[in-house]
């Protein structure tokens, strides 16, 4: 193996991290796999944010042996409530709801901390042996058999593969003259976590409200994550009220079900949008995660969409690797794009039609929606199969999300 088989991966959050460790366990020592980031060297993660982490992506972090490092910090869900109401309404009548499990004794997600979880994979990176570099990719030079990836810190190295993860603001992606389509929400999503007197019992809550949803999420403890949708000037009014104002506000649509609640974090307000990237490949050049899309939070699977991009880009380029074959050239490349692309279109479709359906003040749509909730969660095989798509095991799924190694 040469160094021109190195694979480079600009971007050291969840999708990179976790695309260097299942690229270093499927292909060995031998073909060295670079992780840059700037951001690696504010380590350990500070990130207050958690997430939501379906069936088959928890698979995945089994597999690559990381799972059982924050497992203990993760929250199964083994109930969700959805309702719909006015704000001003006094009562929230629920009209569905699921059991948690995807199958006896698996939970259909897990909320985890960030924080916890991109440490766990950037040890268990270091310790198998990827090369982690707290620098910026400033440049990709494409050459005949590989390309040439130029650091901050001047270094270069060879590779036969670059891999974009570096975010909805991805520079490579620029620089490569991806287009992307899609639109702004005229919609913030506003995160903090709070805690509460009662035990949530680990239920999560769906509240679809007027201005958008507005989703309890339960943490270890007596503590919830929420995912709040706001119009955007309607966001940034309630972040920057004082506290007192804040808690208001939070109570009004947070409810007393679980006793008194509290803000344990600075309430952050992030404006939310859809974009698909016109193409997730180049010339020796793949996007992942949300270097390639971004969806509406609103079914909370922005994240795994990532890595279930992780899960198929690294199945095929070890398949690629061990057949011989140049893991980046261009028919490579191009079995990952067509596995992921219609279900990242398809997800995408579902969160921007949901979104619609629900976050707006029209009352026939609020009667339609509401009668078709109710048609759901009397069909125990309808429900099933929303908590298995949800979850991320139906279709072709990439042997990492079925828990099996490369």
């Amino acid at each position: 193996m040469t160094t021109q088989q190195s694979i480079v991966i600009c971007g050291g959050a969840f999708a990179g991290l976790a695309l260097a460790l299942a690229l270093r366990q499927g292909l060995g020592a031998e073909i060295p796999i670079v992780v840059a980031d700037p951001m690696l060297a504010n380590r350990p993660s500070r990130d207050p944010r958690a997430t939501a982490i379906v069936a088959a992506c928890r698979r995945l972090f089994e597999a690559l042996g990381v799972w059982d490092e924050v497992a203990a910090t993760a929250q199964p869900m083994l109930d969700m409530v959805v309702t719909d109401s006015k704000l001003e309404d006094a009562t929230r009548p629920v009209f569905l709801t699921f059991a948690g499990n995807v199958q006896p004794g698996e939970p259909f997600a897990h909320m985890v901390e960030n924080r916890y979880l991109i440490e766990a994979l950037a040890s268990r990176a270091e310790a198998a042996g990827v090369d982690l570099r707290a620098t910026a990719v400033t440049g990709n030079d494409v050459r005949p058999g590989g390309v040439t990836v130029s650091l901050a810190d001047g270094s270069t190295i060879e590779a036969s593969l670059l891999v974009a993860a570096d975010g909805a603001r991805s520079k490579l992606r620029e620089r490569a003259g991806i287009a992307t389509h899609g639109w702004e929400y005229d919609q913030s999503g506003i995160v903090v976590t709070v805690g509460h007197e009662r035990d949530h019992q680990g239920r999560a809550e769906e509240h679809f409200l007027p201005a958008g949803p507005f989703a309890i999420l339960p943490l270890t403890g007596r503590r919830s994550s929420l995912v709040w949708t706001e119009k955007r000037a309607e966001a940034a009014r309630i972040v920057a009220l004082p506290d007192e104002e804040f808690h208001t506000e939070l109570e009004q649509r947070f409810g007393l079900h679980l006793g008194e609640v509290k803000a344990l974090d600075k309430p952050r307000a992030f404006p939310l949008q859809y974009f698909v990237a016109r193409s997730f490949i180049a010339e020796r050049l793949t996007l992942v995660g949300d270097a390639a899309h971004v969806i509406h939070p609103i079914a909370g699977q922005g994240l795994n969409l990532g890595l279930k991009d992780v899960a198929a880009l690294a199945e095929v380029v070890v398949d690629a690797v061990r057949l011989g074959i140049d893991p980046g050239q261009a028919d490579v490349l191009e079995r990952y794009q067509r596995w992921r692309r219609f279900d990242t279109m398809a997800m995408g479709f579902a969160t921007n039609t949901l979104n619609v359906l629900f976050s707006n003040e029209s009352t026939l749509l609020r009667s339609v929606r509401d009668i078709g909730l109710g048609l759901v969660d009397r069909m125990p095989p309808l429900k099933n199969a929303f908590i298995r798509q949800a979850a991320g095991l139906t279709g072709e799924v990439p042997r990492l999300l079925k828990g099996e190694a490369l």
